[in-house]
């Protein structure tokens, strides 16, 4: 069940989804790097403070802040990386609900949808 979509669409989103992929690599390994350098460094003050201190508390919402940043990338990545093999296999650009054709718009704005806009709560 092959999108047919022109070559130049096709190209476009390619890069688009490749120039993704690195940014969330990048994002993912500058995060990676941060709390393994916050893991060796947890034995000085700074990041052993009491959680219930105001600094403890600021820097317990700003882990858990950089958590789920570095969570939603690779959530995003896997996302990216699956669009990016669809389009290899050929079954880039239908709805995996439907089945239907999902608008160039669409993959422009959201070049790993895997829905028509519709079934976007369906999966």
């Amino acid at each position: 069940m092959t999108r047919d979509l022109a070559k130049s669409t096709l190209d476009r989103l390619r890069r688009k989804l490749d120039a993704e992929e690195e940014r969330l690599i990048a994002v993912i390994n500058e995060y990676d790097k941060v709390f393994t350098e916050a893991n060796l460094g947890s034995a000085s003050a700074e990041h052993s403070a009491d959680p219930n201190s105001a600094d403890g508390g600021s820097l317990a919402l700003e882990l858990e802040m950089d958590l789920s940043v570095l969570e939603n990338a690779r959530e995003l990545l896997a996302k990216v990386q699956a669009a990016q093999r669809r389009m290899d296999s050929g079954n880039y650009g239908r709805c995996i609900v439907s089945g239907k054709a999902i608008p160039v718009e669409r993959l422009e704005a959201l070049p790993y949808a895997t829905t028509l806009v519709e079934y976007a709560d369906q999966v």
